[in-house]
């Protein structure tokens, strides 16, 4: 398999498919690099390089007590950047995964980067705070833990059916797209999992914003639940002057699959411009 070595030992794991520019795909949590699979075969198909990795602590990345910190999640992006020697990049990250592209510009620049895409993403900063009254209220983070220690597959199941928009009066999804979410989240530990919902809700990127020097491209489903467009989207879109917002109206947080044909559409329009 495909790894690269971070600079404290732990091996990421990921794939390279087909030959054109490069877009790599840093996907959110609970899920690994297959939460791709869709996008990538169909930029693969088209003339991109389409590269996704696991996130340490989940999929077949190895899986350290330490490291969920989005410091060391942005290096070890660099180190797969590094290792494959990447260049003229668009960088797409998914909700969590969008804080890792936000943090890898600020820490790293865009020496490597053309291009910059958040997707559903935590950024520029969820947690409801004196300075950030609009935020989400700390109580769902500690919520979402407590529910991960007392019955992990029983709270990620039930999470799914909201990141996907799947309700009492309608299904967006498959039971086997949730069945096979579910998989791919069990796949990460127990600590990982954890730990990322404390980064990714109480990561302030605010100061990162300014770091989006490359046209950037925002996409935000105005239903999603799960990282609210107003606590998000819209504020990022307003933050970085590069940025041009689209809205999916009544599009879910995992829109990869709920709207994934104009996803795919989007991403290679604004790639190959």
């Amino acid at each position: 398999m495909a790894r690269v070595t971070t600079k404290d030992g732990t091996e990421l794991y990921y794939n390279d498919w087909g030959q054109g520019r490069p877009i790599v795909l840093v996907p959110g949590w609970p899920l690994d690099g297959d939460m791709w699979s869709d996008q990538a075969v169909f930029l693969a198909e088209n003339g991109f390089r389409a590269i996704t990795y696991d996130r340490r602590g989940f999929g077949r990345s190895s899986q350290p007590w330490t490291g969920y910190d989005y410091d060391t999640l942005a290096d070890d992006l660099a180190a797969v950047l590094d290792h494959l020697d990447l260049s003229n990049v668009t960088l797409l990250g998914f909700s969590m995964g969008g804080g890792e592209v936000a943090r890898y510009l600020a820490r790293h620049g865009s020496a490597r980067i053309a291009k910059a895409v958040l997707v559903s993403a935590v950024t520029p900063y969820l947690l409801k705070t004196n300075d950030n009254p609009t935020g989400v209220d700390p109580s769902v983070f500690d919520q979402m833990i407590d529910g991960l220690r007392k019955d992990r597959p029983h709270f990620l199941a039930g999470f799914a059916k909201g990141f996907y928009g799947n309700g009492l009066v309608g299904r967006r999804v498959s039971d086997e797209v949730l069945q096979w979410s579910l998989q791919m989240a069990m796949m990460g530990s127990l600590r990982a999992t954890i730990e990322c919902v404390k980064a990714f809700s109480a990561t302030d990127f605010r100061a990162d914003m300014a770091a989006f020097t490359v046209p950037t491209l925002i996409i935000h489903g105005t239903s999603d639940a799960s990282v609210p467009i107003d606590h998000s989207g819209r504020i990022a879109a307003k933050m970085i002057p590069s940025a041009r917002l689209v809205e999916y109206d009544g599009e879910p947080h995992g829109l990869f699959a709920t709207a994934k044909d104009r996803l795919n559409a989007d991403l290679a329009a604004f790639a190959a411009a």
